[in-house]
């Protein structure tokens, strides 16, 4: 009886027996729509000998309340915008840690308002929805756009107009008669079709601020989570890679598994289109990350200016070509 304990694999103690994981609305967290419908999570956790591992799912409105269930050990992995990551990462003295990237997208600022051409055209009757004031990606990229056109002092101008709302609420509001919401900084697949409606104009994409294709949307863990179970870091990480290929490989599937995933009413040649559009990418590759944390330290947004991109993430992914 003895030589069989010995023999038998410790799974429990060096492993947790569920993953829980916070996501977030729209096309940017398709891998991870992947991931769940065809359960790439529990899948590559067998290959690795971890044995039946439950995964579970809960989606959140913004960055700030990912970042809140992260610190409270509500989920075990967040997936969000770059922006909070790095807050995050520099409040905790590199406590919390980026996974992987998951997707990178532009961030559009659209508007119903006729008489806004750019974004020094706003007034005090504007309101401009994005997912967390101040500290959403497209917060930081508000500020950006701010910095360039009133100048470095003057970043956060615009941010007394902003408010937070779900990307899918504030499409809605947006594309409503009446609504206070004027404009939106978003994403796809939202960005994409409020464009459809005539009367929306979009003022600038992302790309253009940081000059190229940059991460959007990423996944986050702690350093306790990670140290305690660097099998099931590594099978998430896994499961990513399998979904980035799978997209590329099958895209019509997987505008299929979206649709089914969201239950929306979007049409499947509107979701293909998206996800054959240049400017959308799915790679676990990080993208000009310190484009984004190089601002934030300038703007005291952050205290602590990192490196490199690296220091924001785990050494699972140290061997990619990032920025």
């Amino acid at each position: 009886m003895l030589l069989i304990g010995i023999c038998t694999p410790e799974r429990s103690v060096a492993e947790v027996s569920e993953v829980r994981i916070a996501k977030q609305y729209g096309l940017t967290y398709l891998p991870l729509i992947i991931i769940e419908e065809q359960k790439l999570i529990e899948k590559h956790a067998h290959k690795a000998g971890l044995g039946d591992v439950k995964v579970t799912w809960q989606i959140f409105g913004g960055g700030s309340a990912t970042n809140d269930a992260l610190i409270s050990n509500a989920v075990d992995f967040s997936a969000s915008g770059v922006a909070p990551l790095i807050i995050l990462w520099a409040k905790s003295s590199g406590q919390y840690k980026g996974v992987a990237a998951i997707s990178s997208s532009p961030m559009y600022l659209n508007t119903v308002n006729p008489e806004v051409k750019s974004v020094k055209d706003f007034t005090q009757k504007d309101r401009i929805a994005l997912p967390a004031v101040k500290v959403s990606i497209q917060a930081i990229a508000l500020q950006m756009a701010a910095a360039k056109a009133f100048g470095d002092n003057n970043f956060a101008k615009l941010d007394p107009l902003t408010v937070s709302m779900k990307h899918p609420d504030a499409m809605t509001a947006l594309l409503s008669e009446g609504s206070e919401v004027t404009a939106h900084l978003t994403t796809p697949p939202y960005s994409f079709r409020e464009l459809n409606n005539p009367r929306v104009r979009k003022l600038f994409s992302s790309y253009d601020l940081v000059g190229g294709q940059h991460t959007q949307i990423l996944i986050a863990s702690s350093n306790t989570f990670r140290q305690k179970n660097p099998r099931t870091v590594a099978v998430v990480l896994s499961a990513l890679e399998e979904a980035d290929l799978f997209i590329k490989k099958n895209r019509k599937a997987a505008a299929e598994l979206y649709l089914k995933s969201t239950n929306s009413k979007e049409k499947l040649e509107d979701i293909l289109a998206e996800l054959n559009s240049p400017e959308v990418g799915y790679s676990t590759t990080p993208q000009k990350i310190t484009t984004f944390s190089n601002f934030m330290y300038k703007t005291k947004t952050i205290e602590v200016k990192p490196k490199s991109w690296k220091e924001l993430f785990f050494d699972n992914i140290y061997q990619k070509q990032g920025s």
